[in-house]
């Protein structure tokens, strides 16, 4: 039965609906030429809501978990960890969306409330314990996607990228949709408590095989990793820079929870399976990834290719065992600051007209700006895993992690071409510091966004004071699972 007080675990998601209604009804009567105050609003939800998930549960305590909604919602310690990363990411990207809708006069009300109801979807998919309620905020997000993709209705490229990205999301959700009535079929319960259970009590048939494969395919078209990748590059490329970064970094934690809570919860009995099944995506995002990213000369391709490769080793993490689970938690949490911060470089070196999304347009930064080409080379460089950079370590976590299960030889290939790979990250490096800049044009953005981007660089450092105890907190949340 229904009780009011389950509403105070999900008082989060409550606040989160009710302010994107608030901030969608405020855009009305928000002045098209200014956002300030519906940045504002948006940044102040998303603290707030950090407050009310942090209230009730701090320390210890945050790993007891608490079944919800007919056991339809989960509120435990992984899935706050998940969301405090999330509002975190989304402050940054508010910032960053408001310098490029003012850069190109299309500032308005609708762009901050689609991104909080897209933050909706992702934290009831990082909550959900039901295949429903899981497919809910997968669609909540999807559909937000897809509007912020095409926010710009009158570029071709944005249309197109839309375009693709709907059909292909549509596909994918349609497979995970048919996996899921599958498993449903087999099992005959929606929960996935008691799908675990009704799994470990049958021998396993051809419904439950089939269901799982198509349940990854489904989960490996959201993440976009490969073969599954094949609208990443373009949606990246044609979407509004600011959604790209957008999509580049919370919806891939949303992601990263819907496999933790299908098959790492739901399925566990099959680990046998699925793990040699994400063991092979993981290899090929790799190998794809790396190879394809040093033939681009768009960064926000190069970004997209990247992103694959990234994916990859997150699913490598998911082949290691219990502790790999911690190690791909790390990783999703550290990519997705790196990636918000690459494109808001993009953003704060773009002026009205003009984007600056071209490797050849980083020519001299250096000589231009030196502060921002450093910026840059801290999260090109933990992108690419240098020591003694934050992404050093967390690409350390997931390969340690690999080896202690005996897979040598993954890890063997993720070390080659993450290798393979440092060079087109040190392409870009090359051009800011030893090529001559193209245009002597200031870079042109307020003191808050430069402010915003310079801590989000800076966290490739700064989160090195609290590594062993972050990590070792991943470790405790995916213990409790």
């Amino acid at each position: 039965m229904f009780s009011w007080s389950e509403l105070i675990p999900a008082l989060p998601e409550i606040f989160m609906l009710t302010m994107a209604c608030v901030v969608l009804v405020a855009g009305l009567f928000t002045d098209r030429s200014k956002g300030g105050f519906l940045m504002f609003l948006s940044v102040l939800t998303v603290i707030f809501a950090a407050v009310l998930t942090v209230k009730d549960h701090t320390g210890g305590a945050t790993l007891n978990s608490q079944l919800l909604f007919n056991e339809t919602f989960i509120r435990d310690g992984f899935g706050d960890v998940l969301k405090l990363t999330v509002y975190l990411l989304m402050i940054p990207v508010f910032f960053y969306a408001k310098q490029y809708l003012r850069q190109h006069d299309t500032m308005s009300g609708e762009y901050f409330s689609l991104l909080l109801f897209a933050t909706l979807g992702i934290m009831v998919m990082i909550s959900g314990y039901n295949l429903i309620a899981l497919y809910l905020g997968l669609e909540l997000l999807a559909l937000c996607s897809y509007a912020l993709v095409a926010y710009h209705r009158k570029d071709v490229k944005s249309n197109e990228a839309a375009m693709k990205y709907f059909i292909l999301g549509a596909l994918a959700s349609g497979m995970l949709l048919y996996g899921m009535s599958l498993v449903y079929g087999a099992v005959g319960s929606l929960q996935l408590n008691e799908i675990s259970q009704a799994i470990a009590s049958q021998d396993n048939d051809l419904f439950l095989t089939l269901g799982l494969i198509f349940i990854i395919v489904g989960i490996a078209f959201k993440l976009g990793a490969a073969p599954f990748h094949m609208w990443v590059p373009d949606v990246y490329e044609g979407a509004p820079t600011a959604t790209t970064l957008f999509i580049a970094s919370a919806p891939k934690i949303a992601a990263f929870a819907l496999a933790v809570r299908i098959l790492g919860q739901g399925m566990d009995v099959l680990m046998i399976h699925w793990q040699s099944m994400l063991a092979t995506l993981a290899i090929v995002s790799i190998i794809i990834g790396n190879l394809f990213a040093l033939q681009q000369t768009n960064l926000k391709r190069l970004f997209a290719y990247s992103t694959i490769g990234h994916i990859g080793f997150m699913l490598l993490g998911l082949v290691g065992g219990q502790e790999g689970y911690a190690a791909s938690m790390f990783y999703i949490i550290v990519y997705t600051v790196m990636a918000v911060g690459g494109f808001g470089m993009i953003v704060l070196l773009s002026r009205k007209g003009y984007e600056a999304d071209q490797i050849s347009d980083f020519k001299g930064l250096n000589q231009r700006n030196g502060w921002y080409a450093f910026m840059m080379l801290l999260l090109v460089a933990s992108m690419a895993g240098f020591p003694p950079l934050i992404g050093f370590f967390s690409k350390l976590y997931v390969l340690k992690a690999v080896v202690d299960q005996g897979h040598i030889w993954l890890a063997v290939i993720a070390v080659v071409f993450a290798v393979i790979g440092a060079f087109y990250y040190l392409r870009l490096i090359k051009v800011m510091y030893f090529e001559e800049s193209d245009t002597d044009h200031a870079i042109d953005a307020n003191v808050d966004v430069k402010t915003v981007l310079s801590i989000n660089a800076l966290a490739q450092l700064g989160l090195l004071v609290i590594l062993p105890a972050l990590f070792n907190y991943c470790i405790q949340v995916t213990q409790a699972i």
